[in-house]
C-alpha cells in the first residue's frame, strides 16, 4: 500500500509535507515531528457504513428558523463531578478526562459507570489492562450491573463494530493514547494516529447520540500526551490533580462546551474509591487553634464554590549570596513582586532572608486575592508575631501597596461567617458596600485601603 511521509506539529495537529522549525498554526517551535502514513486514509471517515442523522446534503437555513431543543443532562451520580460538567454528561458529547498515573482516573470512570448503568448500556475498552484486572478494580468498588459491557481491544475498527453490535447509551476508552487505526502505519499514540482514532469516536458520539468518555495520559508539563489538537476536538476537558502525599483529588474542568471551565470538584481517594468531599475547605485547613507565626487564612473562589486555604510562610536569615525564593500553591513571580511591595512600602528588610511560602493541601491558587494573606504571613514569620486564627484576609495587593478589590467579595464573607470565623480584612469599598447591603452581618469587617494599616492592626 502506498504511503508518504508527512510531518505533523505535536501542539495543534498542523500538517505539513516538509520538517518546519517553527509551526504556522501555533507559532510553536520544534514541534513537528516525522510520520509514515497511507495516503487512502485521507477520507475514511466519511466513507463508514455507519447510519448518520446527516446523510442529506448540508443546506443553509436562517438563524432564527433553527430549533434548539433542551439539553438532556445524565447524572453522573457525583453531585461534584456534575457541577463541573455543569449539571452532568450531554447525550452524545464526547468528554476527554486527563491526569497523571495513579491519580484515580479509572476508579473514578468505574464509579461512573455504575451510576450510568443504570441509565443504559455501558461499555468499558480497555486497551491497558485485561478483563480479570478490570473485574478486580470493579469489585473493590462493589460495581455489579448486567448492563456494563467489556471489551479488551485497542484497534478502532473493531471497536466500532462491537458497539454496532450491542448499541451501548455509554462508551467508556481507556485510553486514547493505545488505540489505533490499522490503516495508519504509525504506531499508537502518534499524532496522525490520536487525529484519526478521536476523529471516529465523535463520528459515533454526533452520528449515534453515544455518549463517549475518553481517558488520556498527561505528559511530565501536565498536559494531555499527544497533539493539542485533541483538546480542541473534543466537548469537555476534564484534569484530576492531586499531590503523591495527598489522599484528595481536585477535578478541574479546562474546557466544556456546555458549562462553565471555572468549576472544580474535590474528591477523597479511599480504600472503596472515590468519595465526595462536602466541605471543601476541612481539607485545607490545619489546626488553626494553635495560633503559631506565619500562617494566615484566605477565602479564595473556584467557580461557585469559596474554599478556606491556609497561607503558611517562613523567613530566616540566608547564608547564601542570593536568598531562596520558594512559593509552592502560588506564583512565584507573584511572591517577588509582594516581596518587593514589602520591602519598599512598608519598610521591611527582606533582601537578606530566605522566604519559603506553602498553601496548605498541594492546592494551587491563581487568583490575586491571596496576595494579602500571602503578605501577612511573611510580615508574620518575619516579625515572630502570632495573627489570629479566626481572622481572614481578602485582597490584591497594589505595586504602589494598595488594597483592591476582588471579585465575589460579598459571597466570601458569608461563606466565612458559616465557618465561625470572627474578622475579616478587605478593600476598604468593597467592605463598606457590604456593610451597607448587609446589616445584620454578625462577623467584624475591616476595611482598608493600604497594606500597612492591615500590618499595623495586626502585628503592632
Amino acid at each position: 500500500m502506498a504511503s508518504n511521509t508527512v510531518f505533523f506539529c505535536k501542539e495543534c495537529g498542523y500538517e505539513s509535507a516538509k520538517w518546519l522549525g517553527k509551526c504556522p498554526g501555533c507559532n510553536s517551535w520544534n514541534s513537528f515531528v516525522e510520520e509514515k502514513i497511507n495516503k487512502k486514509t485521507t477520507s475514511k471517515i466519511q466513507n463508514r457504513g455507519i447510519s448518520s442523522t446527516f446523510d442529506n446534503k448540508s443546506q443553509v437555513k436562517k438563524l432564527n428558523d433553527i430549533k434548539v431543543e433542551k439539553t438532556t443532562r445524565i447524572d453522573t451520580g457525583f453531585v461534584e463531578l456534575n457541577r463541573v460538567l455543569g449539571l452532568g454528561l450531554v447525550a452524545g458529547s464526547l468528554t476527554l478526562i486527563g491526569g497523571e498515573p495513579g491519580i484515580g482516573k479509572s476508579t473514578l470512570i468505574m464509579q461512573v459507570c455504575g451510576n450510568l448503568a443504570k441509565h443504559g448500556k455501558v461499555l468499558y475498552v480497555s486497551g491497558e489492562e485485561s478483563e480479570v484486572q478490570v473485574k478486580m478494580r470493579s469489585d473493590r468498588l462493589k460495581i455489579s450491573s448486567d448492563e456494563i459491557f467489556f471489551l479488551s481491544e485497542t484497534n478502532i475498527t473493531e471497536i466500532e463494530n462491537k458497539i454496532e453490535e450491542i448499541v451501548p447509551k455509554f462508551c467508556i476508552i481507556d485510553s486514547i493514547q493505545t488505540m489505533y487505526d490499522d490503516e495508519i502505519s504509525s504506531v499508537p499514540g502518534s499524532v496522525s494516529q490520536v487525529k484519526e482514532v478521536t476523529a471516529r469516536l465523535m463520528y459515533l458520539a454526533k452520528r449515534q447520540g453515544i455518549t463517549v468518555i475518553v481517558i488520556g495520559h498527561v505528559t511530565k508539563d501536565g498536559v494531555i500526551a499527544g497533539p493539542r489538537i485533541l483538546e480542541h476536538m473534543v466537548d469537555t476537558v476534564l484534569y484530576i490533580e492531586g499531590e503523591r502525599f495527598f489522599s484528595h483529588r481536585i477535578v478541574r474542568g479546562v474546557k466544556n462546551r456546555f458549562g462553565s471551565t471555572n468549576e472544580i470538584g474535590i474528591f477523597d481517594m479511599q480504600d472503596i474509591g472515590m468519595v465526595e468531599v462536602t466541605n471543601m475547605s476541612e481539607i485545607f485547613l490545619s489546626d488553626t487553634n494553635t495560633n503559631l507565626p506565619g500562617t494566615s487564612i484566605v477565602a479564595t473562589v473556584e467557580g461557585t464554590s469559596t474554599i478556606l486555604l491556609e497561607i503558611q510562610a517562613l523567613t530566616s536569615h540566608s547564608y547564601y549570596n542570593m536568598p531562596r525564593r520558594v512559593a509552592n500553591g502560588i506564583d512565584l513571580n507573584r511572591l517577588n513582586m509582594i516581596l518587593a511591595v514589602l520591602e519598599k512600602r512598608c519598610k521591611i528588610n527582606l533582601g537578606a532572608q530566605d522566604i519559603y511560602v506553602n498553601v496548605i493541601g498541594g492546592i494551587k491558587v491563581d487568583e490575586p486575592a491571596v496576595d494579602l494573606a500571602v503578605a501577612m504571613s511573611i510580615v508574620s514569620s518575619y516579625k515572630n508575631a502570632n495573627i489570629d486564627s479566626k481572622t481572614v484576609f481578602i485582597g490584591e495587593v497594589g505595586l504602589t501597596g494598595d488594597i483592591r478589590s476582588v471579585n465575589n467579595f460579598e459571597k466570601r464573607v458569608k461563606e466565612i461567617e458559616k465557618m465561625g470565623y470572627t474578622q475579616i480584612f478587605g478593600s476598604k469599598r468593597q467592605v463598606e458596600q457590604v456593610k451597607k447591603d448587609n446589616p445584620n452581618l454578625k462577623i467584624k469587617l475591616v476595611g482598608i485601603s493600604r497594606i500597612e494599616q492591615a500590618i499595623s492592626c495586626i502585628l503592632e
